[in-house]
């Protein structure tokens, strides 16, 4: 009777993950974020889409890092034909350079706002649109009724959704699934030849439900990332 208890306990785990949007990648294909063996840390082994992506910031470094990031990421998002809308708040993204990372300007609805107040209305009102891929918003504070708000839309819509959080402070709770911060590196050397190598970041998972938090170093190099190697793994944790 154990036995069979625990099974039905895992079954409807499992189905629980389907649902949340952690389906196993079919084999052969590739990851859907792009990030390799970073994914392992999420449940399945999947990169967790139709759900919330907290990125701290806490300087104008570690926001251009974070905005590396997420822009690697929507490169893997957007091949079929997505669509993706930027809310910005200081117009500092360059649209050109989205290219680098394999993203096409013309498939991102670039708006700019000042308040965090109003952008966060916009982003829960296009994490509504089934006809968005993603959805990535820069704001300062962020509450955990605001957040319970976006990860309400995106489980409905199945839209992905980043925030760009340019926060000094005390973080409090929210209910995104998953929290990181990403630190900028000194790229590494050609084969000893001048000149910039290939952009590094130092990518922590801080917080993520249902998974493992970890911090990693990820390479930007051929047009997807490249682990090149793994600082440290935290403890397992339960975030509910």
């Amino acid at each position: 009777m154990a036995a069979t208890k625990r099974e039905l306990i895992d079954r409807l785990q499992k189905n629980i993950l389907q649902w949340e949007g952690y389906k196993p990648p079919v084999a052969g294909t590739r990851s859907l974020a792009g990030l390799g063996l970073v994914e392992a840390a999420f449940p399945n082994g999947v990169f967790p889409v139709a759900a919330v992506h907290e990125l701290v910031c806490g300087s104008t470094k570690q926001a251009a890092a974070g905005c590396g990031l997420v822009t690697g990421i929507l490169s893997a998002l957007l091949k079929q034909d997505g669509v993706c809308v930027w809310i910005g708040r200081a117009r500092r993204l360059f649209a050109p350079a989205l290219a680098v990372f394999g993203v096409s300007p013309h498939k991102v609805i670039f708006i700019s706002l000042t308040k965090d107040k109003d952008a966060l209305w916009v982003m829960e009102e296009a994490l509504k649109c089934t006809g968005l891929t993603a959805v990535v918003c820069e704001v300062c504070e962020l509450d955990f009724k605001q957040s319970r708000r976006l990860q309400l839309a995106v489980e409905q819509s199945r839209v992905t959704g980043f925030i760009l959080r340019n926060a000094t402070k005390k973080l409090g709770s929210t209910a995104c699934t998953a929290r990181w911060r990403v630190k900028p590196l000194p790229s590494a050397d050609l084969d000893g030849l001048p000149g910039l190598g290939f952009m590094r970041w130092q990518v922590e998972l801080l917080k993520v439900r249902n998974g493992q938090t970890g911090s990693w170093v990820l390479e930007w190099k051929d047009g997807c990332f490249n682990r090149v190697e793994e600082v440290l793994i935290l403890e397992e944790r339960q975030v509910g």
